[in-house]
């Protein structure tokens, strides 16, 4: 069965009317209960304590508008599953990442959890054969996925340090894989990436600068892993296979590179990757003179310029694939360079 494009902007609107609606209300549970990211060490931008538990709100609109959207519609067993196997393991890692907001943990706990879970959706994936580029080895396909999850779960985590910045660009990355997916009428991830969109764009309301509220790890935890599998499953259908393998990488190239700068610059110094510090590409942007809000929109443009590079290879695999990708990797590798050069460190 076939839906129109008004069909799933209705659904992305939805989401964005209920996430934006239920963030101030846990804003408001956040308070009574204390729930708040103090300033209290240096790697902190923001000046004054602000309350977690924005993530709950963006994990309520997207898993119920999800499974309403699958009660009302062409209701299957199977697609139930399917989502399921996204939303579930989600959700669980969501309830690590809110034991982490309210009593903190230690990075290797953590690690642990997001592997068994990225495990538990890697088998699945592959015994359902939903991998959208799969390389036709059972071994390479499930070391390849735990790595892609468990990375992504990380890379969204550590990218949200900034007033709206991962927040936008999460809604940026799953726009543009809507895009894809609804050209190629995929469904479920079409589905899922739209309500994804509303629902971190409902949840920038009360997260841009200055932020009233955060996602906290609950929040980032549970994007990453959507984000993860959305861009899994994605199936674009392209030729050669590296070139389809291409369009993940760039969809994620801005969250990807701003992991790369933060742990090669640790290494440099000697720092643990698992340590926090002021040295993202928000922090290094902030040094050259950026305010908080303009920073965060030039994450976004950043995005959207890579996701751009992604529908492009998508859509003229053959005339200017190759062209694309060795453009798309030339501009990461120069920024790279070039956040690299800024100082980690105030």
């Amino acid at each position: 069965m076939q839906y129109s494009v008004e069909q799933f902007l209705a659904l992305g609107l939805i989401t964005f009317i209920l996430v934006g609606a239920l963030t101030p209300v846990m804003r408001a549970i956040a308070i009574r209960v204390g729930a708040f990211d103090s300033p209290n060490i240096p790697r902190k931008i923001h000046k004054e304590p602000v309350p977690y538990l924005g993530g709950v709100a963006i994990i309520i609109g997207i898993v119920v508008v999800s499974y309403t959207a699958m009660l009302y519609s062409n209701f299957t067993l199977s697609n139930f599953a399917l989502a399921s196997s996204v939303l579930l393991p989600a959700m669980a890692i969501a309830g690590m990442g809110l034991v982490d907001d309210l009593k903190g943990m230690e990075p290797w706990p953590r690690l642990f959890f997001q592997t068994i879970a990225a495990v538990i959706v890697s088998a699945i994936l592959i015994s359902t054969h939903t991998i959208g580029t799969p390389l036709n080895n059972t071994f390479l396909d499930s070391a390849i996925t735990i790595f892609w999850i468990v990375g992504v779960c990380n890379a969204i985590n550590f990218f949200d340090n900034l007033d709206g910045g991962a927040a936008g660009t999460v809604a940026v990355i799953t726009g543009f894989i809507f895009i894809i997916a609804f050209s190629r009428q995929q469904v479920l991830v079409s589905a899922l990436a739209i309500v994804t969109a509303g629902a971190t764009a409902g949840f920038l309301l009360w997260n841009r600068a200055p932020a009233k509220i955060y996602m906290g790890d609950a929040g980032a935890l549970f994007l990453g892993i959507i984000v993860a599998v959305l861009t899994i499953r994605l199936d674009p259908e392209v030729t050669p296979r590296s070139k389809s393998l291409a369009i993940p990488f760039l969809l994620m190239a801005l969250p990807i590179l701003d992991t790369c700068v933060a742990v090669f610059s640790r290494l440099r110094r000697g720092i643990s990757p698992f340590e926090g510090g002021r040295d993202h590409l928000s922090h290094r942007l902030m040094r050259l003179g950026f305010e908080r809000e303009s920073a965060a929109k030039t994450l976004w443009f950043m995005a959207a310029f890579f996701c751009m590079f992604a529908v492009g290879l998508y859509k003229w695999p053959a005339k200017y694939g190759y062209e694309l990708m060795g453009v798309g990797a030339l501009i990461w590798v120069g920024l790279m360079i070039f956040f690299l050069r800024i100082p980690s460190e105030d």
